[in-house]
C-alpha cells in the first residue's frame, strides 16, 4: 500500500544521527575559524602590545628641572654635566643593550640625584654596537635621540624613558615615531627636536662614541669608570649599595 504522503516527508528527513554530526561539524569549523581570527588579532595587537603599555609609564609629571649638558668634541661627545667635579663617573651605554637597562633600572635614580645635585661629574657615552648589521641600527637612532633631548636641557629625562620602552632587539621600538612619541610624552615636542630625530641630526657624534670604544677600552655595554678606573661589580647582579660605596670612596 502507498504510505501516505506525510509519513513519506517523515521518511526523507535527515535521520538522528545526520543530523546531530553535521551540527557538530559545523560547531567545530566556526570554533576553528574563531580561533584564526582571533589569533591573527592577537598576533596583530602583540605587535603595539609592548610599546604600548610600556610607554604609558613614560609621563612629564616625572620630568626634573631643565638641565643643559657639555657636549665637547675633543671628549668625544660624551654628554657631560658638571664638569670639574670630584669624583668623575663616565657611563658607557648602548640603548638596545638589556644589560644597560638592568643597570638604569637598578643605579639611574642614584645617578640622577648625582647630577642634579651637583655631586659628581656624569658623563654619558651613548654607544651603538648593537645592530649595526641592521638598516636601521635602531641603537644609533635612539642615541641620536638622546642628544636632541640634550639640545633641550632633557637628557637625564628622555635617557630615563628610552630605557623604559627598550623591547626586544629588532623590534622597532627606536624607529622615529616612537621616538617622537617618547619627546610628546615628556612635553618635548618643538619643531627643533621633530626635525632633529627625523633627519637623525647627530649620526655623525654617535658614530664618533662608537669609534671611540677602543680609545678608552670599552669592549661592552654597560662600562662605568669612576676617577678613570672601571668599576667592578661583585656578581651578575648590579647593587646600588655596593655602586654607592665606590662613588663615596672616590670623593
Amino acid at each position: 500500500m502507498p504510505k501516505e504522503p506525510r509519513q513519506r516527508n517523515r521518511d526523507n528527513q535527515p535521520k538522528g544521527d545526520t543530523l546531530t554530526r553535521n551540527l557538530v561539524l559545523g560547531m567545530v569549523g566556526l570554533v576553528v575559524i574563531s580561533g584564526v581570527i582571533f589569533t591573527v588579532l592577537d598576533r596583530q595587537s602583540a605587535k603595539k602590545t609592548d610599546f604600548d603599555v610600556a610607554i604609558e609609564k613614560v609621563d612629564a609629571a616625572n620630568n626634573g628641572p631643565i638641565l643643559n649638558a657639555s657636549i665637547d668634541p675633543a671628549d668625544d661627545f660624551g654628554i657631560a654635566f658638571n664638569k670639574g667635579t670630584l669624583p668623575k663617573i663616565e657611563v658607557w651605554e648602548d640603548p638596545r643593550c638589556p644589560f644597560c637597562k638592568d643597570f638604569e633600572t637598578e643605579i639611574g635614580d642614584y645617578l640622577d640625584e648625582l647630577v642634579r645635585g651637583n655631586q659628581a661629574e656624569v658623563t654619558y657615552r651613548l654607544t651603538s654596537f648593537i645592530g649595526r648589521q641592521r638598516d636601521p641600527n635602531e641603537s644609533a637612532l635612539a642615541a641620536n635621540a638622546a642628544f636632541c633631548a640634550a639640545d633641550e636641557g632633557r637628557f637625564l629625562d628622555y635617557h630615563k624613558a628610552i630605557y623604559t620602552v627598550q623591547g626586544a632587539e629588532n623590534s622597532g621600538t627606536y624607529l622615529a615615531p616612537n621616538l617622537l612619541e617618547i619627546g610628546k610624552r615628556l612635553n618635548i615636542t618643538s619643531t627643533a627636536f621633530q626635525d632633529c630625530i627625523n633627519n637623525v641630526k647627530y649620526s655623525n657624534e654617535v658614530e664618533t662614541v662608537y669609534n671611540s670604544m677602543p680609545k678608552y677600552n670599552v669592549k661592552g655595554t654597560p662600562t662605568v669608570f669612576i676617577n678613570g678606573t672601571v668599576w667592578q661589580r661583585s656578581g651578575a647582579e648590579f647593587k646600588l649599595d655596593e655602586f654607592r660605596a665606590a662613588v663615596e670612596a672616590a670623593k
